[in-house]
């Protein structure tokens, strides 16, 4: 028999989309259009509503970037309709691109409550079911005027706040040209042959040539076609879907994989767009989604990010009234546990404890709803800390996609345990699907069958489904297919349930799931661990100010009745939090995003150093002498950990430089460093291990220049062969002794660097003061420290804790991880002996390693300071900086923790008359007390978080300044649990508390303190 398939796939095609799909609305008529051009941002609902309207035609250029246009629509429904289902059709300039990255809509009735929102994929209105004939209608639309700037990554200034928002006339060119507005009948039988033929052609394409049942339904498709006339598709569509009637009643094979859909909408809280787009983003989102609920009752949809539903509370009560009537019913479903999406490689440790904190309360706040998985679809890879914090939350399991982009190595699960640096597992999933966008196409289940890597024991998956990143959510077309691939012969079955449904099954069905140890390091979008340096410092100085804020306010509180501040450092914590969003922190947004992010940090500074200096003047007291405050949690220059102090004599000053050849030398009886005419360290010498830390010949914080101009994502990538091309920055315009140290100033290209080097007294490092003035296009400036150390592993700060990585490339695994993060220490060592690199503000590092012909092993640690990406931001990074590193000259471990926190927790002055004993000591350093805060519920007991940091066993004595009633741990959310498994007991000894920690273990206290006493 000849093979037709190919002429029938054409056909099938061209009939469905040229002829079919057009019929679904094919009864048409015109209507009123008038448009209002708001100046500036977008305006209230109810002035958008009373604006003077111009009429205006189909054809009408409206929309330069990032404006917004309202348009009303008004007319008649004629009489020969009455009885039939009426919407109308609109094409606001919609191109081919997605949901959400272009124009989209959100559409009013003239009372101002919402219907439903429009974008390329969802372009209708639903006027009247059944309609009245001559009933006349008036509809509104919030038209936005968002620019494509996801067309081919193309560097454009669009992406910056356009200075017309300030309220002036813009002078851009529309962006965009109505181009259909009519009322149409919808033809419910027309549509069903649609979806029909689509759920049935996809299916045939994906079975094998081999299999019967791709050539039985091409031979069903070739009859419905032939039952199609084409100048009457709505009368014959009813006779060719009974042709197509007998392939759907063909149930699925008794061992078809199941997939578990979910509807959702991943929206980026900021990306190509500004934070308060997607404000709008959200409110058109969900206004689709329970639209589409009315008509689908068995319809549920999965919403994660707190702060998304937050703004709907305060922006759009309207639409969040009825997003709770749905979450009531049951088909809106709260999950993901978190605040937003955050990148959990930079985001701090406590940081990414307040995300759960804060988002799992609001959901039980708002909703009543105890989220249990953790749903982070589109983050950079995800910490080794991360499942101890989400057990200590009460999540149970988690879900990702990311790691499917690995550029080298294949992700060898699906469904796996992922066990943590403390040893804590949580049940995890990656979907087969390989989206969270999926649109359920037979392409999609096909992929995602023959992509589940654990067949052999486990049958079933997630499809979260709907379109997303710029939001839109699923439509009625994918209910429409998920109906029809319910139980269908060659498919798998596609079932709707909740997220919690589909994890219970998966557990009960693959309890003795295999187990990965350790991080999900992302094989891609390694360049986010740097790119935007400007955000990243905002986000780690609010981070230590956040400590510090909470800090004194709670020991003031406590000691002397200081109004501790509940509502200022929740509202600043939630914005800090709403900046961690992966796109935001990761410095892979729009321009508008990261300078408002500027600003906006610069403002949570201010407030921080407020409160806490209200609250160091009222522990200091009334006096003159300086009272100097420690918040770090260890002791540093007579000052208790956690605590403050009367400074009587000189703070510790910097040794100055000594001149020595053509050079400098710094020598503070523990360490000598050599600096050349260069400006470049020649010599680290650890004076009592008698011991040089630099390898031979090579000089150490030397400045590197790469060419960075990866295969694909700017901001997002750093592909390994920019080692190919390096300039080191040898030549100095200059090198001379100060004071306080040497400074050395060199300018390339049109960029100046100027670094001050200094050793303070008593310490064993180097602190390097950088200041930048960064003029470099698609560059990459690195520091590079040679050490004469043989390693066989980096051990970098992670939240919580530290990771150690192999420093050789001995497998594809291994050979991957060119460039890594770490916090505020980087540590490499050998037995005896060791070296630290801290910082203040870089999370790019890569570690080297090479054997020299002297035998020795050079291993070179180089932190990345700087890239010069040109998309999505394409100045991003250009200007002045200022930034600090560290040299720390041997140290182990737990000095690279204690280094970490002195550098990032500056002591702090005011003047007083009264040391402050710290509200909380521990006797162990190996256990760090990373916060101290009053418990949210105002109760006045304190909330103690602590962690072991060393990665061994710890005992300790927790010891408070206050009488103590009673201590109790909590889980993360202040809630009496319990000590904890696999731990001691939490004991009470008068004024103390005895802990036994795990390596990596984190506790949380609540301590009640004795009234009356």
């Amino acid at each position: 028999m000849h093979s037709k398939r190919r002429l029938t796939e054409q056909r099938l095609d061209r009939v469905l989309n040229e002829r079919i799909r057009p019929a679904v609305h094919a009864r048409t008529v015109p209507v009123e259009i008038a448009v209002w051009n708001v100046t500036g941002e977008p305006v209230p609902v109810s002035e958008g509503l009373a604006a003077p309207y111009e009429p205006v035609a189909l054809g009408h250029r409206w929309g330069p970037p990032w404006s917004t246009s309202w348009f009303r629509i008004s007319g008649r429904v004629p009489q020969e309709w009455a009885g039939l289902r009426v919407e109308a059709v609109i094409d606001l300039g919609f191109d081919v691109t997605g949901a959400g990255f272009s124009a989209e809509g959100l559409v009013h009735r003239a009372d101002g409550s919402v219907v439903k929102a429009l974008n390329p994929r969802n372009a209708y209105i639903p006027v009247a079911d059944p309609a009245v004939g001559g009933e006349e209608f008036t509809y509104y639309v919030e038209a936005a005027a968002n620019p494509d700037l996801n067309d081919d990554h193309i560097p454009s200034r669009t992406g910056d706040r356009p200075p017309w928002m300030r309220g002036a006339e813009s002078e851009a060119a529309p962006l965009y040209q109505l181009l259909r507005l009519e009322l149409a009948v919808f033809d419910a039988e027309v549509s069903g042959l649609v979806h029909d033929l689509d759920v049935l052609g996809g299916l045939m394409r994906e079975l094998p040539e081999a299999e019967p049942r791709r050539w039985q339904l091409l031979h069903t498709i070739e009859r419905a076609l032939d039952a199609v006339d084409l100048q009457d598709i709505a009368g014959s569509a009813a006779p060719a879907r009974e042709v197509l009637r007998p392939a759907f009643a063909a149930p699925a094979a008794s061992g078809a994989h199941r997939m578990s859909a979910v509807g959702h909408a991943h929206i980026d809280t900021a990306w190509l767009w500004p934070l308060r787009e997607a404000v709008r983003k959200v409110a058109r989102t969900l206004s689709n989604v329970t639209h589409l609920m009315d008509d689908h009752p068995d319809f549920l949809f999965a919403m994660s990010q707190a702060q998304q539903l937050a703004w709907l509370k305060e922006q759009r009560p309207e639409v969040y009234g009825r997003v709770r009537e749905k979450a009531r019913k049951g088909q809106f479903l709260p999950v993901g546990s978190l605040w937003v999406e955050p990148d959990t490689n930079i985001t701090g440790g406590e940081s990414l404890a307040r995300q759960l904190i804060h988002g799992k309360r609001f959901y039980l706040d708002e909703f009543g709803v105890e989220t249990q998985e953790m749903w982070l679809p589109d983050t950079f890879g995800y910490n080794a800390a991360m499942p101890q914090l989400m057990k200590l939350a009460g999540v149970r399991w988690f879900l990702t996609q990311k790691i499917s982009w690995n550029t080298t190595n294949r992700f060898p699960h699906h469904t796996f345990w992922w066990e943590g640096i403390d040893g804590t597992r949580i049940f995890s999933h990656f979907p087969p699907v390989d989206t969270y966008n999926a649109e359920i196409t037979g392409a999609e289940l096909a992929h995602a069958v023959g992509n589940f890597q654990d067949k052999e024991a486990a049958n079933s998956s997630l499809l979260p489904f709907g379109y997303g990143d710029g939001g839109g959510g699923p439509t009625r077309e994918m209910l429409a297919r998920a109906e029809r691939l319910g139980d269908l012969e060659g498919s798998a079955r596609v079932v709707i349930e909740r997220p919690s449904d589909f994890f219970e099954r998966a557990h009960a069905e693959y309890p003795d799931a295999p187990v990965w140890q350790g991080e999900l390091y992302l094989e891609f979008h390694r360049g986010t661990l740097t790119s935007q340096l400007r955000t990243k410092q905002g986000n780690r100085r609010s981070e230590h100010l956040l400590r510090e804020a909470e800090l004194w306010s709670a020991t003031a509180a406590v000691r002397t009745g200081f109004a501790y501040p509940y509502e200022a450092l929740d509202r600043l914590w939630k914005t800090v939090l709403l900046h961690q969003f992966h796109d935001i922190l990761p410095g892979s947004s729009i321009a508008w995003v990261h300078r408002e992010a500027e600003q906006t940090y610069a403002a949570v500074t201010a407030e921080l150093l407020a409160l806490t200096d209200a609250a160091q003047r009222a522990l200091a007291g009334e006096g003159s002498l300086p009272v100097v405050f420690n918040a770090a949690p260890f002791a540093r220059d007579g000052v208790p950990a956690l605590g403050a102090t009367l400074r009587t004599g000189p703070p510790v000053r910097p040794v100055a430089p000594v001149p020595c050849g053509d050079g400098f030398v710094l020598d503070n009886g523990l360490v000598r460093v050599r600096i050349d005419a260069r400006g470049l360290v020649t010599s680290a010498y650890d004076i009592a291990a008698d011991r040089e830390a630099l390898a031979p010949g090579s000089p150490a914080n030397l400045l590197q220049l790469h060419q960075d101009f990866p295969n694909e994502y700017d901001a997002w990538d750093i592909d390994v062969f920019y080692r190919n091309t390096v300039r080191d920055l040898l030549d100095a315009d200059s090198v001379a002794a100060e004071e306080d140290g040497v400074r050395i100033v060199r300018t390339f290209g049109d960029s100046r660097i100027e670094q001050l080097l200094s050793l303070p007294e008593d310490s064993r490092r180097l602190d390097i003061d950088t200041g930048i003035d960064w003029r470099e296009r698609e560059k990459l400036l690195k520091a590079a420290f040679p050490l004469d150390v043989r390693a066989d592993h980096s051990s970098a700060e992670i939240p919580f804790g530290h990771v150690r990585r192999p420093t050789h490339t001995n497998t594809s695994w291994d050979a991957a991880k060119f460039e890594i993060c770490a916090h505020r220490f980087l540590h490499l060592g050998e037995r005896g002996w060791g070296a630290a690199l801290v910082n203040d503000s870089t999370y790019g590092h890569e570690v080297t390693r090479d054997v020299r012909a002297d035998g020795g092993t050079t291993t070179t640690v180089r932190l990345s300071l700087l890239r010069a990406p040109r998309y999505p931001d394409p100045d991003a990074d250009q200007g002045h900086h200022h930034l600090r590193y560290g040299f720390v000259i041997g140290a182990g471990i737990e000095d690279a923790v204690r280094e970490g926190y002195a550098f990032n927790q500056p002591e702090r002055s005011v003047p007083g008359a009264a040391e402050v004993r710290p509200l909380v000591t521990a006797d162990n350093e190996a256990v760090v007390i990373e916060t101290v805060k009053l418990a949210d519920d105002r109760s006045g007991d304190i909330v103690v978080r602590l962690y072991e940091a060393h990665g061994g066993r710890a005992r300790t004595v927790l010891t408070t300044g206050f009488p103590l009633a009673s201590a109790a741990c909590t889980d993360l959310l202040e809630r009496e649990s319990g000590p904890p498994e696999n731990t001691e007991s939490v004991r009470t000894d008068g004024p103390g508390v005895r802990l036994a920690l795990r390596p990596f273990q984190i506790l949380t206290l609540r301590l009640r303190p004795l009234t009356g006493a």
